[in-house]
């Protein structure tokens, strides 16, 4: 899928295609989708209702990027399929497969990680990379904050609410909403950072964490204001921001994602400022580019004690260079009309795999087994990297979008635990999670 139709869909919340609603039912075992390398594992494949009475077209990828031909398949009582294969790798294999009921074709989707723990990035982080990023920050510091607050209405008793502009990075400005309990006294702090697209906020992504006990901030990924109607985004997805991915892409210096990332320090730098911060627990989330956002605010703010990133985005860049697939943006491939080479060095400067090895806060970070927008492998391999206390959720069902229930039900139970001044309980990750598939 080209980058520029990838992003368009994420902004109009077009359901990409590993997440439609999947006629056929694809069940992998272990049931966990995890499994030691060189383990025989596979999948069932079955209609959601009634029995298969066509053939079934059945494809599988390594790393999201290469036909696997080792496989086999067999059929089963009642209808069903039953896909075997293993891999005698670190690595991930996605099962595709496709048939017809009736006039109408239906397909479903399959994922299988193997040894997941011991995936690696696929380059070498750039040498002058923490130099580069210490000197970003260096210049950030010149300009002041000049925090702006403009209050409003909560639409929920007990909790203040405001719009938050601050100056930032070379004359551009960070555009948010704050809610915070109106109780008085020191509070936890949340910073809310944004997925893919060009849209407004919504009130009560601060609001009901603000009821939560948290000071919630919730920022725009871009220098916009965050609550035009619906239609000036639009426009501006469909014109100048329709792939705000590629702007600049090709030198470290004028990437549109060098002030995306500076503007999270900032914010967080705006809350550990603000007298009522308990100076104790900040707290980072987001999903996809938000979960990109995460973990670079964690790795670059020395102050976050915890991050929530769910399928975060910006993993393995230069995947294909070692036969995996990158996930979004995709700089690996945005290269329409530049240097590819140049692209290519730049995403080093970007790529979230080689921010996480400068995280050392405790870390939640949800995987599903069928996202090809952000794959697993690039994933695993930033998880791999955290210093700190890390917990994966993995999902073996679960696309880019859709349900991640999973995720959702644990990142609540961290949020619940952090409000109150608790490290959260964390769940094993490595070799002792995959003996428990």
């Amino acid at each position: 899928m080209r980058p520029r139709l990838l992003l368009a869909m994420l902004a109009s919340g077009t359901v990409v295609a590993g997440a439609l609603a999947q006629s056929l039912v694809v069940q992998p075992w272990p049931a966990s989708g995890i499994a030691p390398a060189g383990s025989k594992v596979g999948w069932t494949v079955r209609l959601a209702e009634g029995a298969l009475r066509q053939d079934v077209t059945l494809r599988l990828k390594l790393n999201g990027l290469e036909p696997f031909a080792a496989w086999s398949q067999r059929k089963l009582p009642g209808g069903a399929i039953a896909v075997e294969t293993t891999l005698d790798r670190p690595g991930w294999l996605l099962l595709e497969a496709e048939t017809k009921v009736g006039d109408r074709v239906v397909a479903g989707q399959g994922g299988m990680a193997f040894s997941p723990w011991r995936l690696k990035p696929c380059t070498q982080r750039p040498k002058d990379f923490d130099d580069f990023w210490q000197a970003k920050l260096r210049e950030l510091a010149k300009v002041p904050m000049n925090p702006r607050l403009e209050r409003a209405d909560s639409g929920s008793e007990g909790v203040e609410y405001y719009r938050v502009q601050l100056d930032h990075f070379r004359g551009s400005k960070i555009h948010g909403q704050l809610a915070k309990p109106t109780k008085a006294g020191k509070l936890p702090a949340l910073l809310i950072v944004q997925w893919a697209g060009v849209y407004p906020l919504q009130r009560d992504w601060v609001v009901s964490r603000a009821k939560m006990g948290f000071l919630t901030l919730n920022i725009m990924a871009h220098d916009l204001p965050f609550d035009r109607p619906k239609e000036f985004y639009d426009e501006l997805s469909r014109g100048p921001l329709a792939n705000y991915a590629a702007i600049g892409n090709d030198d470290r210096e004028t990437s549109y994602f060098l002030r995306m990332y500076l503007s999270c320090y900032r914010a967080a730098e705006y809350l550990v400022r603000r007298p009522d911060w308990n100076g104790r627990t900040l707290v980072v989330t987001g999903g996809s580019q938000g979960g990109l956002q995460t973990i670079v605010t964690a790795a670059l703010h020395p102050k976050v004690t915890a991050g929530l990133a769910d399928v975060p985005a910006g993993c393995d860049q230069n995947g294909p260079l070692a036969g995996r697939a990158p996930g979004w943006p995709m700089w690996h491939w945005q290269t329409q009309g530049k240097d590819p080479q140049k692209v290519r060095r730049t995403a080093e400067y970007f790529d979230v795999v080689h921010f996480a090895r400068r995280v050392r806060c405790p870390m939640l970070v949800g995987v599903g087994l069928i996202d090809t927008v952000c794959p697993p492998p690039g994933v695993f391999a930033m998880v791999n990297e955290l210093r700190g206390a890390k917990e994966t959720v993995v999902m073996p069902s679960a696309a880019h979008v859709g349900d991640h229930g999973p995720y959702w039900r644990r990142s609540e139970e961290w949020l619940r635990d952090l409000v109150r001044d608790r490290r959260p309980s964390v769940r094993p990750w490595g070799e002792e999670a995959g003996r428990g598939s």
